[in-house]
């Protein structure tokens, strides 16, 4: 922490670093362990931090205004790089509201604090910790209970939608929890260990907490005066609020079928993002080669097509994107049945994942489920705002590939089917008038920028 003022470090905070990735001669990279002297080193110099610092206050002073920027060094001459700045949206208004935070923290001093960590999605909660440490626990959690583990991934998800409140280790902001939480409207607290110590093994399994997740603060005990909500928060609902008109259309995100219906009444233009990946965790559970061998294939066609057939119904006749299924390998073989068909990855993110599985004969007849589907909501149900996205597509090749596939199982690009990819690499905009010829747009979000300006 530095002050803007004098330009001085006041105080540190140095999280552990358990792994790292190494650029290879050949230009890949291969993922270390850090040696454990090296973990809790300071990577920066202060001479970096202050820098920053200065890159920092130059920013704000030309916009303005409170401002979320990401950057990076260069490790061939240590030069500072920065990559993207956006106004800040949590920090900024928790300054307009002091007066209201400090009423949900009155007395916090005299308070047994457990734990703090990043407040992901605000609210606050209070009742019995349920501390899961294997993933294989999932199933023994219930409902209202804290969710309390390291971090979650996509097949945490039928938990977390029982749990009152969630708390982790690790994470950030953006990480599976944060956003799953926030789309379900759950407190959540990340990020503890780096901010004072893991929750999995401050907090006891059973033990009754209070979560504060509008401050990043888990209590001892059951604090009715943080969990009892003030007259004032009742909400009057959304028909009383006046929308302003926009040029730009405001689309969702929304991964939950169950959650169409409650937000589908909300002003926007559509669903910009459902992700295929909900249904599976929530609803199917098992892998879905393991499916096609066991014969149940119509069970993962209707199960997709009826949460599709839910956010269609809901938003129609606004549009829905959904985008087909993006599981990492390794989170394909979490799912029931997926051992047998799953490579082990040393960097399953950049590894067999999005496009480059629906071309290849051995999924293949995986990805022709999920298009069964899509023609069932959109044929069968009469729900033709249905649209698809194509995720994770590294060339042009694998663009013409999969449209070629989609268009010979009767889902060809029409005025009433469009098809969308994601852009996540740099080829996907280095190469737009050649993808152009496959696709009708683009979604591409923050992080996905960044990729691109460090040319990952």
């Amino acid at each position: 922490r530095v002050d803007k003022e004098k330009m001085e470090i006041t105080d540190r905070m140095i999280n552990d670093k358990h792994v790292r990735l190494v650029r290879k001669a050949d230009g890949d990279c291969v993922e270390e362990v850090v040696p454990a002297d090296e973990a809790k080193k300071q990577v920066i110099t202060d001479a970096q931090v202050l820098e920053l610092a200065e890159y920092a206050k130059a920013i704000e002073k030309h916009y303005g205004c409170y401002m979320d920027m990401e950057w990076g060094v260069d490790e061939r001459n240590d030069k500072i790089w920065i990559l993207q700045a956006r106004p800040e949206t949590v920090w900024s208004r928790k300054e307009k509201s002091k007066t209201s935070e400090k009423a949900s923290t009155l007395d916090a001093g005299n308070r047994d604090i457990i734990v703090k960590g990043l407040p992901a999605s605000p609210g606050n909660a209070a009742g019995k910790a349920h501390v899961i440490i294997n993933p294989e626990d999932i199933d023994e959690f219930k409902e209202g209970e804290i969710l309390v583990t390291a971090m979650t991934a996509p097949d945490w998800v039928p938990a977390m939608k029982k749990a009152k409140a969630i708390v982790t280790d690790a994470g950030g902001m953006t990480c599976h929890a944060s956003i799953v939480s926030r789309e379900l409207g759950i407190p959540c607290i990340v990020g503890t260990k780096s901010r004072s110590h893991e929750a999995t093994t401050s907090i006891k399994d059973g033990q009754m907490i209070t979560v504060d997740a509008t401050n990043g603060i888990v209590y001892d005990g059951v604090l009715e005066d943080i969990v009892k909500k003030p007259e004032a928060q009742v909400s009057t609902g959304a028909a009383a609020e006046y929308v302003p008109v926009t040029g730009t259309k405001i689309y969702m995100n929304l991964g939950d079928p169950d959650l169409a219906q409650k937000y589908g009444v909300l002003p926007c233009d559509g669903i910009g993002l459902m992700r295929e990946e909900f249904i599976w965790t929530t609803f199917i559970h098992e892998h879905p080669l393991h499916l096609i061998e066991t014969g149940r294939s119509d069970f993962a066609v209707n199960t997709l097509a009826e949460g599709m057939r839910k956010v269609c119904q809901a938003l129609a006749p606004r549009q829905v994107v959904v985008r087909l299924s993006d599981f990492k390998s390794s989170e394909y073989r979490d799912l029931k049945g997926g051992d047998k068909y799953e490579p082990h990855e040393s960097s399953a993110l950049l590894g067999w994942r999005g496009a480059s599985r629906y071309y290849d004969p051995k999924y293949t007849p995986a990805f022709k489920l999920e298009l069964e589907a899509i023609k069932k909501v959109r044929n069968e149900f009469g729900f033709k705002n249905l649209q698809v996205m194509i995720p994770f597509c590294r060339t042009v090749e694998e663009a013409e590939l999969v449209t070629n596939l989609m268009a010979q199982e009767g889902l060809a690009r029409s005025k009433d089917f469009k098809v969308w990819l994601m852009a996540e690499i740099p080829s996907n905009i280095i190469l737009a008038d050649q993808f152009n010829k496959y696709v009708d747009g683009y979604s591409i979000g923050s992080n996905d920028l960044t990729m691109l300006v460090l040319g990952c």
